[in-house]
């Protein structure tokens, strides 16, 4: 059977992963009700098709922190690839390269940063880092991307600590004895206590604070990314500290449920910000027209997270590169039928909320 959109994707990874493996991917917190409405929120925004003389060309290009990309979809952080196909996020850095978009690499990766590059050398990449009670390993990771090349840090500050996801706790959820997070070999080789999804428990910090952007910021000359905003105090708050850029993310919905969906949160953060740095956005991104819809709002760019690892229990590598190319193409087309011809004539204009 042709796989001609992400759901197809989603069933076969629910028909072929292991059931713990999928409830791990699939996991939201408490009810889930903000992983569901991350979708259902997109349906509440309907497209007004603006009419030009010639649609017979359009461009998909944008740029994020001034480097261009094919199109204004990008991978989000995302852990254990290696659980959904054997070689993991090598195969989605090899994608994410051959299709020229951003991919932010989870600190939380079953293959290492060393590994990644050299796998995709000419890949655009951001890291995703959490801040730890011991502050050296922090450190350390900083300047072993910032060394390899990575182009921006996207510091995740929504998980103080970790939402409560019922079906890893049902299953005892834990990676299988051949795969661990490779960026920490030999970091917590001495813990024998209890160990939450591949490290020690209790290992993030959870008294992190705005300080703490000065403090990222005096390690490292690369852009500094927030990663999980979703209300106007916290993006001015950004703005004020420096940062260069904002992604509005609820964590997939893992985290606090009964948040707001990304894409209801996204207005106010825009408008907050008035161009003063970029925002992006990700949770519940399933087709081209909900890409379209986020850069409308005001998204610079959207980052994918579960399709990816969908794509990966289908084919790997390829799986990931047929998911991008599938966005790619549903965002070219729904951008043509709405009257735009490149990424910059997306605004507003474009859609009103329905109450339906």
């Amino acid at each position: 059977m042709a796989m001609v959109c992400l759901t197809d994707f989603e069933e076969y990874a629910k028909e072929h992963l292991p059931k713990a493996t999928w409830d791990y991917y699939a996991a939201g917190a408490d009810d889930c009700c903000t992983r569901d409405d991350n979708l259902l929120a997109y349906k509440r925004y309907v497209l007004r098709q603006v009419r030009h003389a010639n649609i017979s060309l359009h461009d998909t290009r944008t740029t994020v922190l001034g480097t261009e990309i094919s199109f204004p979809v990008g991978i989000a952080p995302t852990a254990f690839h290696c659980l959904a196909w054997h070689e993991g996020e090598i195969s989605t850095a090899k994608a994410t390269e051959a299709v020229n978009t951003c991919y932010i690499t989870s600190t939380y990766s079953t293959c290492s940063v060393e590994e990644i590059v050299e796998a995709a050398p000419n890949g655009y990449r951001w890291f995703q880092l959490y801040i730890y009670r011991n502050r050296k390993v922090s450190e350390q990771i900083v300047h072993r991307v910032e060394a390899l090349g990575y182009k921006a840090l996207v510091l995740t500050v929504d998980v103080p600590y970790t939402g409560k996801r019922r079906n890893d706790l049902r299953n005892q959820f834990r990676l299988p004895p051949h795969l661990k997070i490779k960026n920490f070999d030999g970091v917590f080789e001495e813990n024998n206590g209890p160990e939450e999804y591949g490290i020690p428990a209790n290992t993030l910090d959870p008294s992190i604070s705005w300080k703490d952007i000065y403090w990222l910021q005096s390690l490292t000359h690369l852009p500094i990314v927030i990663k999980g905003i979703l209300t106007k105090e916290d993006a001015e708050l950004a703005v004020e500290h420096g940062v260069q850029g904002i992604i509005v993310s609820n964590h997939g919905g893992r985290q606090l449920d009964g948040g707001p969906a990304t894409i209801d949160a996204l207005a106010e953060i825009v408008d907050t910000v008035q161009g003063r740095i970029e925002v992006y956005l990700d949770g519940g991104v399933r087709t081209g027209s909900d890409v379209l819809k986020a850069i409308a709002v005001g998204a610079k760019c959207v980052f994918i997270g579960r399709p990816v690892v969908w794509g990966l229990a289908y084919k790997g590598e390829e799986g990931v590169r047929e998911i991008l190319q599938i966005l790619n193409d549903e965002f070219c087309l729904s951008m043509a039928l709405a009257g735009c011809r490149n990424v910059s004539e997306i605004n507003r204009n474009l859609i009103q909320f329905s109450k339906l």
